[in-house]
């Protein structure tokens, strides 16, 4: 009987040591997934439902859970509204028929304010959010937006939520590209709303995957740095992190850093813009073995300002100002162009679609100086400036009355 006890304990052990060896078990995704969905006058109803099944279907299998995986749905509309927060739904089964039971707003196509209103009603700490969790956001459109996208979009990557856009086929390429997380070839679909459901399978499973709660996450992505965070995988007695950035070009250096377990996050600096780097994260512990994390990340291009402003057409109530655009990758979304007097008084401003490099400014006062600023607004959320002085002339005097003719020859008497 002895020997079978100890024949046993023995066995137990093995296992566990195998266990050990193996690593811990996988873990269940867990995080906060927003569909922000098109509601606008701009999509059919047809189209609505076909979007709405879609989501329903796409839901459908989640696990979601109390503790682990949350689900909520933001409208797009002339103002945004939540028609179910994180939390109010505990299976995927009841997220489906929520979504099936929304019922389209109608309104303008404002992405950017929901966008906006999705950073600081739902994914904002301040807000109830959870920290430390994996979040994502599923936006599916029809391409178009009454307002800018680009800036309240770039916000959200920021605090490290990865983004998934299905277009129903007559968006722009370039503008949807930029507002994906990249690469853009993983996150970004172009389908027609009739088969929305082939691409179901896919994207659940990289929605899956951005939900791992082991999962290397990048935000904060500028021309020459960007911020890494992971949750805690070991503690300050249990091992240690190596963190690896390795550039993709031939002529750049491998730099390393070592971190101590309980760390949850680096920055790195100083990097080569419109670069690709490879991130590798290797926990070290002396628990058990921890599965290496990688990371591909694309420095920003280099966002140079406007550059040479000229002043022309000088009048007395106007000028004309013009300036170098910011061309290439890094092209700016727009200008705004600022102006007031110098000595005090109220300032001015004119917006300048991307594309146009100049315009001109009305309303002046007479014999004024002006200072004028161009800046430059990116995709990165930052701004970049310039400044000049101009100056008005007096008003035009008005003309002397014009001095008559002389005598012409005296006319002949009669």
């Amino acid at each position: 009987m002895q020997t079978w006890t100890a024949l046993g304990l023995a066995l137990s052990l093995a296992l566990v040591r195998s266990s050990a060896e193996l690593g811990p078990p996988a873990s269940a995704p867990q995080g906060d997934l927003l569909f922000l969905l098109d509601s606008s006058a701009s999509v059919s109803h047809y189209e609505f439902s076909r979007v709405r099944e879609f989501l329903g279907q796409l839901a459908a299998p989640l696990p979601l859970g109390p503790g682990a995986l949350r689900a909520s749905l933001v409208h797009v509309s002339s103002q945004p509204h939540t028609e179910f927060p994180f939390g109010q739904h505990g299976s995927g089964a009841a997220v489906q028929d929520a979504i099936r039971a929304a019922t389209q707003l109608m309104g303008d196509t404002n992405t950017g304010l929901a966008l906006a209103y999705a950073k600081e009603q739902l994914f904002a700490e301040a807000a109830g959010a959870r920290p430390g969790v994996p979040k994502v956001l599923v936006w599916v459109t029809d391409g178009g937006s009454s307002d800018p996208v680009g800036p309240p979009m770039q916000e959200l990557k920021d605090l490290g939520v990865t983004v998934f856009i299905v277009s129903t086929g007559r968006g722009n390429l370039l503008e949807l590209s930029a507002a994906a997380s990249a690469p853009a070839e993983k996150h970004l679909h172009f389908v027609d709303v009739d088969d929305l459901g082939i691409i179901a399978p896919e994207l659940r499973s990289s929605i899956l995957d951005a939900l791992q709660p082991q999962q290397l996450r990048v935000s904060e992505v500028t021309s020459n740095g960007f911020r890494l965070a992971w949750p805690p995988l070991l503690s300050a007695d249990s091992g240690y992190y190596l963190l690896e950035l390795v550039p993709r070009a031939e002529s750049g250096t491998a730099r390393r850093q070592q971190l101590p377990g309980n760390a949850t996050g680096w920055a790195w600096a100083d990097l080569d813009p419109d670069t690709d780097y490879d991130v590798a994260l290797v926990p070290e512990s002396n628990v058990h073995p921890v599965r290496p994390q990688h990371l591909r990340v694309r420095t920003l291009p280099e966002e140079a300002g406007p550059e040479r402003i000229v002043i022309s057409h000088v009048r007395p109530r106007s000028l004309r100002v013009s300036w170098a655009p910011a061309l290439g990758p890094a092209a700016a979304l727009g200008y705004h162009v600022q102006f007031g007097p110098l000595r005090g008084g109220a300032a001015q401003r004119v917006d300048v679609p991307a594309g146009s490099n100049s315009t001109a400014l009305e309303g002046l006062a007479p014999g004024t100086a002006y200072l004028v600023t161009v800046t430059a607004a990116f995709r990165s959320g930052r701004e970049r400036a310039m400044s000049a002085k101009a100056c008005t002339p007096d008003s035009e005097r008005s003309r002397a009355p014009r001095p008559p003719p002389p005598p012409g020859p005296a006319g002949r008497g009669r």
